[in-house]
């Protein structure tokens, strides 16, 4: 497929609502930096498709190219369906955020003070045994796990509970609070507090807490207090057949050749949308670019969204999610949301998920970068081409602002 023929799609994809985007009167800035990088790649079907989006301050590029079902030749838009994975994490952190700003928990709780079966965890430890070989042992806990660890991946969890792909995996088949229940009862690979290491898990027994102090469903909740008042009706954790027959469909990469269909992952089983499904706060809501783009603009405005609704006080976000609350000694990570040790004004938060989307957001400069892609594996060449489109894009931006700066000074 030549330029042309893309130019001619992506007119297509706006016809169905790709340049339309709801909510706050976004300007297009008419640049077309991602379309551009990310041509060839589709052109070869190594990328089916992709939804890039670049953010400055009231103007903004929307690229929707190639499609989402490259078989069907569907183009993809900002209203097809999408399992986010691990940006789910920064959902569950927002519910938390707001529990704390309303004084009713703190992060330096003990979760056993909401979940009693966390109150004796133990460690597993490798040690040398008599014959000098190692071996593992299961101690107590030395540290009191906190609602803080749950979030920022220092609480000692493996990643998932064990055989969480026979239970579903994302698409869960047991409650928050069995899930919750099952990791009190696994050996932690270290003491809360002491290392971090990336968990789904942790973040799950964050939204069983949510359930406690709130006495609704964790999803009812998020529903109630985020989706609802941002306006995101097409999020959810048990998608219909209406929204899987718009949905982005999932492609293993290919190196050199065009990427390959794939019905599920293990990660991820079928059936994603009936009432053996669960909600899962690591990894597990399914949302639509549009939808995606209005929670991502509310982190980006310091907890209003676009459309005026107050989601979270300017310092909560500041202080909870757009900075690390890791010890000083670890990586940088807020509460299920990457962020920055130190606040500055060309630091991001946001997060990726494990298909390959990912958004980011700089509060100081109002700027956002989002993703949008259902792919497994790599090779992923067009990644450091889109990262430099975005580079163009600021940078055009930046210049622009210079020119209008000092248009008319002198009438």
């Amino acid at each position: 497929m030549k330029l042309n023929a893309l130019l001619a799609m992506a007119g297509a994809a706006a016809l169905a609502g790709c340049f339309t985007v709801g909510g706050g009167g976004a300007k297009e800035s008419g640049t077309t930096f991602a379309a551009d990088a990310l041509a060839p790649y589709v052109e070869s079907g190594e990328l089916p498709g992709a939804i890039s989006i670049f953010y400055d301050n009231g103007v903004q590029e929307t690229a929707c190219v190639g499609y989402s079902d490259a078989a069907a030749k569907r183009p993809i838009t900002l209203d097809d369906h999408f399992m986010q994975c691990s940006q789910t994490k920064g959902f569950c952190g927002v519910t938390i955020a707001k529990l704390v700003e309303e004084g009713k928990i703190s992060l330096d709780d003990p979760v056993s003070k909401y979940l009693p079966e966390f109150k004796n965890l133990t460690v597993a430890e490798k040690v040398k045994g008599a014959d000098g070989k190692d071996m593992t042992i299961v101690r107590p806990a030395k540290t009191v796990l906190t609602i803080r660890m749950t979030q920022n991946h220092t609480g000692g969890f493996a990643f998932e509970v064990p055989n969480y792909t026979s239970m579903g995996g994302w698409a869960r088949r047991m409650p928050l609070r069995s899930a919750a229940a099952v990791a009190a009862g696994v050996p932690l690979r270290f003491d809360p507090g002491t290392r971090d290491s990336y968990s789904n898990i942790g973040i799950d027994i964050g939204a069983a807490i949510v359930e406690v102090v709130t006495g609704m469903r964790w999803e009812d909740y998020l529903k109630a207090e985020v989706f609802d008042p941002l306006g995101m009706e097409d999020s959810t954790f048990r998608p219909g057949e209406e929204a899987l027959e718009t949905k982005v469909e999932m492609y293993d990469c290919a190196k050199g050749a065009p990427a390959k269909w794939r019905k599920d992952h293990e990660s991820m089983r079928r059936p994603y949308g009936d009432d053996r499904v669960f909600a899962s706060a690591g990894a597990g809501l399914w949302t639509t670019a549009r939808d995606q783009l209005k929670f991502y603009k509310m982190l980006m405005n310091l907890g209003v969204g676009e459309n005026g609704a107050r989601i979270l006080k300017e310092e909560t976000v500041k202080n909870l999610l757009a900075v690390t609350t890791r010890p000083d000694n670890m990586g940088g990570y807020s509460l299920g949301l990457t962020a920055p040790k130190k606040d500055g004004e060309n630091e991001w938060f946001g997060h990726g998920g494990a298909w390959g989307t990912n958004c980011v957001v700089n509060w100081h400069k109002k700027q956002l970068k989002l993703w949008v892609v259902q792919l497994v594996g790599g090779p992923r060449p067009w990644d450091r081409a889109v990262n430099a489109a975005a580079d163009a894009f600021f940078k055009a931006m930046i210049d622009n602002k210079g020119v209008e700066a000092y248009t008319g000074r002198f009438e």
